[in-house]
């Protein structure tokens, strides 16, 4: 089985060292920036299964970077602070990240936080979803329709993972604002949803007047076909 990777982003050295040095123990592959900016060029050409994100970095915070991430990516984020400020855990949480631990801490804690992390991921997102003609092969983010790739929109790709990682169940607006967009205020009064709905549904169904993937449930929103 292949080890999980790991991006540390903290601009401590000697907590960089040491901890990589103890992940790496734990079996995991890591990396490691110093940097906000650093992190997310990382991430874009790099598809790491989790982030260790520090809260003070040098260029940008760390709510900043998370912020910026969650733009693109569903990668679970573990934030780092020396602050117990429950304002700060709040608004981490809210900007997308999945957990949050003070320091100072034990490694042992962090280790067991990120494997609670990874194992709510694996539970919701198969590795790879065939429905007929359609396969989305999530650790490459590849969907393809008949054997060929389709090109979907960081968007259109993230509202499909989140209806099929909830497939079955019925997905409102509101909800895909929040999971896609993070600050989902900016579309409160828009049709946002609606219109990357159709455009995906342009590109994935056969007849995207009659689909059969992704289903509206009247008044309630979309679920994706069990």
């Amino acid at each position: 089985m292949e080890s999980e990777k790991i991006l540390l982003v903290d601009d401590d050295l000697d907590i960089l060292k040491v901890l990589k040095a103890n992940l790496e123990l734990q079996g995991f592959e890591v990396a490691c920036a110093s940097r906000g900016k650093e992190a997310i060029e990382y991430v874009s050409k790099s598809s790491p299964d989790l982030i260790i994100l520090d809260l003070m970095l040098p260029d940008m915070d760390g709510m900043e970077v998370c912020r910026r991430l969650r733009q693109d990516s569903p990668i679970p984020v573990i934030m780092l602070t020396a602050r117990d400020s429950v304002s700060d855990k709040v608004l981490g949480l809210e900007i997308g990240a999945d957990d949050y631990v003070v320091k100072p801490f034990e490694t042992i804690e962090l280790v067991a936080r990120i494997k609670a992390c990874l194992r709510r991921q694996r539970r919701k997102i198969p590795a790879e979803v065939v429905i007929e003609d359609l396969s989305i092969d999530f650790t490459k983010r590849e969907v393809k329709v008949k054997g060929e790739i389709v090109e979907l929109t960081p968007k259109e790709y993230e509202i499909l993972k989140t209806l099929i990682s909830h497939r079955g169940e019925v997905l409102s607006r509101d909800f895909l604002r929040h999971h896609v967009w993070k600050d989902s205020h900016l579309y409160e009064w828009s049709r946002v949803i609606d219109v990357h709905i159709q455009h995906l549904r342009n590109k994935i169904e056969k007849d995207p007047s009659n689909p059969e993937y992704i289903l509206t449930v009247p008044g309630a929103g979309y679920r994706f076909k069990d």
